[in-house]
């Protein structure tokens, strides 16, 4: 029960975090010229997403690997399996679009 409801949280903050990226997209989309074909806010969220997810899982890796850090391979909770840095990264990446308009970035 709990692995399901973990993984709908997971799900959710996702889809927030997309949500608010379209959001913020959507005031940058004005000026760009109608000739070239625009790209949908949706889109743009769900490339920034896993842009920041990717670029900090990059550096996680980096990093433990540079400090020689012992961390498991997988991560089980019930019959769901996930990679600890990975799943960082996609924390890191769902929560920084609050942290950004928290502190007043666009």
């Amino acid at each position: 029960m709990y692995t399901w409801a973990t993984l709908v949280v997971i799900i959710l903050a996702a889809i927030w975090s997309i949500w608010l990226r379209v959001c913020r997209s959507r005031v940058g989309l004005d000026n760009v010229p109608p000739i070239e074909p625009r790209p949908s806010p949706f889109s743009n969220a769900v490339q920034e997403l896993v842009a920041t997810a990717g670029g900090v899982y990059l550096s996680l890796v980096m990093i433990v690997s540079f400090l020689k850090l012992e961390l498991p391979e997988r991560i089980t909770i019930s019959i769901l399996a996930f990679d600890p840095l990975a799943m960082t990264a996609i924390g890191v990446a769902v929560i920084q679009p609050l942290l950004s308009k928290s502190f007043g970035n666009k």
